[in-house]
């Protein structure tokens, strides 16, 4: 999911990264990971341990391992590699290790695609086993239970036929771990610029390491993910020399100031009621891209304007209530009260109220019980959040230490709360990544770009994606940067229709190329 992405943290922390795209929702506070300790091996024999700090057992080399699946009728035989990535300081002194597993084929001209999930402090597992890997976990739909064992079955949406994988885990995810104190930690790896920077140096090392140079090469990124996306690629393409032919960014949080300003601004609501408006139809099983087509012409039009006339013209603020009642199906009194203004905290404890629930930000069609229902503000966990943990940790820890026999001493943090509180950032965060979007495609015109949302997602919702594209000039082909819809939330991947239907379209943006 890219899960604790900034828009989602702001819900999950004020309410509780990521997910996928964001902000989120009061959750219990994960404990500082102890993994962020260097391993004894790894230090200078004189050097002496910190104080408080556990000597861990360095991680093992690389292994691989042969594997297979079905796809349509056929038999894909791959290879899975895991093993730790260096990441180093200027001065060549080794400050992480990056583990890295990357699924390959046989054949030439094959292409290579990065994957970055987000938070900041997400793993890859998301995209891995949820998206676009060969095996695939069910997680993340309505009426799943954490508690159940996870079972890995092919994945009929899977990229691999088309192009090798590379899943990337960023330093306190997954694997991953610092090799400094917690004050180099964070300035070298939790904050916006350097976490770019030494990515993708990882993305250009693999390549120099696997001879891979001269492929062509993609970029996917969900969520905080899709925040490093373009990023990424304008960093590899301007600095390391290395040029994207495509990327793919997945319910991305992408322009973090279109959200900014709902006193005056529009914007912020013409965000969130397409996708309030998405959950209603799909409960009624009226869901389609024609009716969607009608709530984003309703968005950009009549509702815009009487948000912007506000109480000068009370007739047009009347008919934008009725009509707004009318799309989300919301009782009239809280429409009419939220001035038609519609906040997603108040949106996923109203909509299921009265049966005791709670809806998710990243898919307000997936509930739980609200444990504390007469809270003033939402107390619980994020219940598809909290569901998804689990079983995304046990399926992965079982995969690479049995499955592929890379056997590990260490705790894997699918989703880390330490490394998204400890997160710094700055200035650079709140700028998002459209600049580097644009320059990105300028500089190169053969660049593609699909961003993909699902229509339910209130984390990263897929309005403010039309409303940034709309606004970009068109450089060439106006169908290099598209948005792309699919039901679904911010994971909409975990329903195989839209994982399929996501595949469709990479594989038609790739034979592009």
């Amino acid at each position: 999911m890219e899960i604790l992405c900034p828009r989602c943290l702001r819900g999950l922390l004020a309410a509780c990264l990521f997910a996928v795209l964001c902000l989120f929702i009061p959750a219990p506070r994960a404990a500082a990971q102890a993994d962020q300790s260097a391993p004894a091996a790894n230090k200078p024999a004189s050097s002496k341990p910190e104080a408080g700090k556990n000597q861990l057992p360095p991680l093992p080399p690389e292994k691989s391992a042969g594997q297979s699946m079905a796809l349509n009728g056929k038999t894909l035989h791959y290879t899975v590699t895991v093993g730790p990535w260096p990441v180093r300081d200027k001065d060549g002194k080794e400050t992480g290790e990056v583990v890295v597993t990357s699924y390959t084929m046989s054949g030439s001209n094959r292409p290579v695609t990065f994957a970055f999930n987000g938070g900041p402090g997400a793993s890859s597992v998301y995209l891995n086993f949820g998206a676009i890997g060969p095996k695939h976990l069910a997680f993340g739909n309505q009426g799943d239970s954490p508690s159940e064992p996870p079972v890995l079955t092919d994945n009929q949406g899977t990229w691999l036929d088309f192009t090798d994988l590379v899943f990337i885990d960023p330093v306190g995810t997954g694997f991953s771990r610092s090799l400094v104190s917690d004050d180099q930690t964070k300035k070298l790896f939790y904050t916006t610029v350097p976490d770019i920077e030494y990515l993708s140096r990882i993305v250009y090392d693999w390549l120099v390491k696997n001879d891979r140079l001269d492929s062509r090469k993609y970029l996917v990124g969900e969520s905080y993910g899709g925040f490093r996306g373009p990023r990424i690629t304008y960093y590899l393409q301007s600095q390391l020399g290395v040029a994207m032919s495509g990327e793919v960014l997945v319910s991305p949080y992408l322009n973090p100031t279109i959200e900014q300003h709902g006193d005056l601004s529009p914007l912020p609501w013409m965000m969130t009621l397409p996708s309030i408006a998405a959950a209603r139809l799909e409960r009624e099983h009226q869901l389609t891209p024609q009716a969607m087509a009608d709530v984003i012409a309703y968005t950009e039009g009549d509702y815009a304007t009487a948000l912007i006339k506000g109480h000068s013209d009370p007739a047009s603020t009347d008919a934008m209530i009725q009509r707004v009642t009318q799309m989300t199906g919301l009782d009239p009194t809280f429409v009419k009260e939220s001035g038609g203004r519609l906040d997603t905290q108040a949106y996923v404890r109203e909509v299921h109220r009265e049966q005791g629930k709670i809806g998710s930000v990243y898919d307000s069609n997936v509930t739980s019980f609200d444990p504390f229902p007469y809270a003033p503000q939402q107390r619980a966990s994020d219940p598809l959040l909290a569901s998804i943990v689990a079983p995304l940790t046990t399926a992965m820890v079982n995969f690479l230490t049995n499955t592929i026999g890379w056997k590990v001493d260490a705790r894997y943090n699918a989703l880390s709360f330490a490394v998204n509180q400890q997160w710094d950032g700055g200035a650079a965060l709140r700028e998002g990544s459209v600049a580097q979007l644009r320059q990105a495609v300028a500089a190169d015109p053969r660049l593609r770009v699909i961003i993909a949302h699902g229509w339910d997602d209130l984390s990263c919702p897929f309005m403010g994606s039309v409303l940034t594209v709309n606004e970009m000039p068109v450089m060439g082909d106006p169908t290099r940067v598209a948005v792309r819809e699919y039901p679904g939330g911010h994971m909409f991947y975990t329903r195989e229709s839209s994982r399929i239907a996501l595949r469709n379209d990479v594989m038609e943006m790739f034979s592009k190329h």
